[in-house]
């Protein structure tokens, strides 16, 4: 009797994938190959692209500008499934038990919901402007703000009707938000004003309180190129890292009191602020015109200890789960490079067209992410 080869096994722990922008296409990467093992082709518009994994780390569900929702499978290193959700997309979430994906859109604005495994649509909530800042929080819920309202809403799906929260005047032109890694606290960052709003989710009524109100006061702002993204606030200890709007600077504010408590001299505009996993270090990429450079900021002093010049356009940046590297996206020169965190020398590098976004499995088992 002939023996039946035995399946192949494929393990996710290891992969991840980076957005390749100008071509629709997705890379399969694996941190101990240290480069791509496979290219996803036929996502659509990448141009502003974020991605959430499933639970068991198999699908990547990628949210395209074009209002395209795409089930990658990393394990075929294929599409599942595709459809077009809406007419300009900005970014989504996946529920903290991986059954539902929501999707913010500009376009026709609010957020729908789908099933994870099927796609299909669960629930729409239209809102009548643009939506940002969409994340998950703990217990089957969603929280978004509105840039033309200055609302946050908050989703209850856990039951068998949604339970919806709103919440006004929130500020001017909300832009962007994170939660953080307990899921307590929800900071939205205002592009219309001088500051940023946080909630505490754990606490009713929700209700904003002001952060770093007139944090640029008696200073005129630079022209913003490019809006920071508060995803990669860095909660390094017991402080986080704020990119700041229009400065160059980065912001120190105290976890608990949302105080602020320093703040660090940096190359250009920061983009992403991004903490290694063990907070001992800040890694900082900018804005054009000063995007071929990273700082890398030591938690303790504030300092600037490290400066790298990877090339035009360092789009994203990405630890390693463990944080024993790091791995960036140089977009101009087609080239994803990847650095050892402990020396900071270059330990690696691979082609890929237009690279943005980096996103390694770990990412789903951490809420917001």
């Amino acid at each position: 009797m002939a023996e039946t080869a035995a399946p192949k096994i494929v393990a996710t722990g290891d992969l991840g994938v980076v957005v390749e922008r100008a071509t629709g296409s997705l890379l399969i990467i694996d941190q101990s190959e240290l480069g791509a093992i496979a290219r996803v082709e036929g996502l659509g518009d990448l141009s502003h692209a974020s991605v959430v994994f499933s639970p068991d780390q198999r699908f990547a569900y990628v949210f395209g500008r074009d209002g395209g929702l795409t089930k990658v499978d990393i394990t075929q290193k294929s599409i599942a499934h595709r459809i077009v959700q809406g007419g300009n997309a900005i970014g989504g979430a996946i529920s903290d038990d991986g059954r539902l994906v929501a999707v913010s859109n500009y376009e026709p604005g609010g957020v729908r919901v789908f099933d994870a495994d099927t796609l299909e649509l669960v629930a729409d909530f239209p809102t009548g402007s643009k939506t940002i800042g969409l994340v998950d929080a703990p217990g089957r819920q969603f929280v978004f703000s509105l840039w033309d309202a200055g609302e946050t809403w908050r989703v209850d799906l856990s039951g068998t009707t949604p339970d919806i929260t709103k919440v006004e005047n929130v500020g001017i032109n909300p832009y962007d938000a994170l939660i953080t890694a307990d899921g307590r606290r929800y900071i939205v960052g205002l592009f219309g004003e001088d500051g940023l709003a946080a909630f505490d989710l754990w606490s009713e009524p929700l209700r904003p309180v002001r952060v770093l109100d007139g944090y640029g006061r008696g200073e005129t702002p630079l022209p913003v190129y490019k809006m920071p993204h508060l995803e990669g606030w860095a909660l390094a200890g017991d402080r986080f890292a704020l990119p700041a709007v229009g400065r160059h600077e980065v912001l120190w504010i105290d976890a608990q009191s949302l105080e602020e408590v320093g703040r660090t001299k940096t190359h250009g505009q920061p983009i992403f602020a991004v903490a290694r996993p063990d907070g001992r270090h800040v890694w900082v990429n900018y804005a054009h015109p000063r995007n071929d450079t990273v700082e890398v900021i030591d938690t303790r002093s504030g300092e600037v200890i490290r400066t790298l010049t990877p090339g035009p356009a360092v789009l994203h940046m990405e630890f390693t789960p463990r944080g024993h590297q790091l791995w960036l996206s140089v977009r101009d020169e087609n080239r994803v490079e990847i650095y050892d965190t402990q020396t900071f020398e270059k330990i690696g590098a691979f082609e890929a067209d237009t690279p943005s976004g980096i996103f390694f499995t770990a990412r789903a088992h951490r809420s917001g992410l």
